[in-house]
């Protein structure tokens, strides 16, 4: 059994995707994942499951467009993988809510600074399959605008260091 976590994509934000986090969990259960547990109304589950992450992925994201009628994008990663986005992390000693993790299924572009629009005194970092992005001013006032940003979804550094310990408890 593996150690996994789900984020999902555009779930209870904005009025947009309502998913209450119970429901999340019984979709894990009867999909037989094990220990399913989730943080936050956002949709992130932490849960364990045999078989590559891929297959979780796929697994996951058929059931939620069964349930919620529409196609839900999930970012699935190993616990090793969430404590590696975690200790990649750029920007060490910054405020954590001002610390954005976008997760990608595969590497960033790396035209990805350069196909940006808006960017102000936002900081752009690439990862693995992350990108890193730092709002000096908060997200409440940023013109940042990523093309890449909708293949993805974002957590602030605060929810990715949560995330990586829930999923380190046995």
């Amino acid at each position: 059994m593996t150690n996994y976590i789900a984020l999902l994509h555009a779930v209870n934000v904005g009025g947009t995707g309502k998913l209450p986090m119970t429901e999340l969990k019984a979709l894990c259960d009867g999909l037989g994942f094990g220990g399913a547990r989730t943080y936050i109304a956002s949709g992130n589950v932490v849960f364990t499951a045999d078989g590559p992450a891929a297959e979780v992925k796929a697994a996951l994201e058929q059931a939620l467009e069964a349930h919620m009628g529409k196609p839900v994008g999930v970012q699935v990663r190993t616990a090793d993988e969430m404590q590696a986005v975690l200790d990649a992390n750029p920007f060490p000693g910054r405020e954590g809510s001002r610390t954005l993790t976008l997760f990608l299924d595969s590497p960033p572009p790396a035209d990805t600074a350069a196909t940006a629009s808006g960017q102000g005194t936002e900081e752009i970092i690439l990862g693995i399959r992350e990108i890193y992005l730092y709002y000096p001013d908060g997200m409440g006032r940023t013109k940042l605008k990523l093309p890449i940003v909708k293949a993805g979804t974002a957590r602030n550094i605060n929810t990715v260091a949560k995330l990586a310990a829930m999923a380190a408890e046995p």
